[in-house]
């Protein structure tokens, strides 16, 4: 046995009996046409069920809006990326020269799409069982451990609902600048309010924090332009 394959598999926790569903799950679309979106679109399904599964029995007092909340920042690309990266994804992908020589390896959304291949993978060898045993095993610790009033609605939303709730159009985002190598970059994002006239700016490692950082320093504006004797109050 390859011992690569074996210290991902231990890593896992589940030993394949298809390993060539294994090397798919590690096979970048650039990297040739037995690739791994289609293993992808599924352990997305069965990540969400096995987290939304695990969440309705440590929540039982939730409800359904919180343990939406609790998910959604549990399957988030971010979150994602840096379980790849502990269980060594990198090293094991499968990249065109092109991919690899960008910094593909360690790009934030290959890996996490990777990860969730894997749980397709593991899936389709072992059952759902055997992918709801490696789910509870990547983040039943962090499920354990936290509390729902630490998971916040994220800025977007908050944002969204903000302006929602005054009848204003919510906003618009674009990207101003992006900075640094592939495997590297930082973007610069801007959040724009038109019917307000005001806009306000955010930076992150990824275009989705990016935005975050732009829609919470949009949001604390509106907010402190809200409170009596502020722009919005005048």
């Amino acid at each position: 046995m390859d011992p690569r394959r074996e210290t991902l598999e231990q890593s896992l926790g589940h030993r394949f009996d298809d390993p060539r569903l294994l090397a798919r799950a590690l096979t970048h679309r650039s990297a040739g046409p037995e690739h791994n979106e289609r293993l992808e679109f599924l352990g997305d399904a069965v990540l969400s069920l096995a987290v939304s599964a695990l969440l309705f029995e440590r929540f039982a007092e939730s409800d359904e809006g919180d343990l939406t909340r609790v998910r959604a920042h549990l399957v988030r690309e971010d979150s994602l990326h840096r379980l790849a990266l502990q269980l060594g994804l990198p090293e094991r992908l499968r990249l065109s020269e092109g991919e690899l020589r960008g910094g593909g390896t360690l790009r934030p959304s290959i890996l996490a799409d990777a990860l969730e291949a894997v749980i397709g993978a593991v899936f389709l060898d072992g059952g759902y069982e055997a992918a709801r045993q490696l789910v509870q095993r990547l983040l039943g610790e962090l499920i354990e451990g936290t509390e729902v009033q630490s998971w916040s609605k994220d800025a977007k939303t908050e944002l969204q609902e903000w302006l929602q709730a005054r009848r204003i159009a919510v906003p618009a985002y674009r990207i101003v600048a992006t900075r640094g190598q592939a495997h590297a970059q930082t973007f610069e994002v801007e959040c724009a309010v038109a019917a307000l006239g005001v806009a306000e700016r955010g930076e992150g490692r990824s275009r989705r924090s990016a935005e975050q950082a732009a829609a919470r320093r949009m949001l604390e504006r509106l907010e402190a332009s809200d409170r009596p004797g502020g722009p919005l109050q005048a």
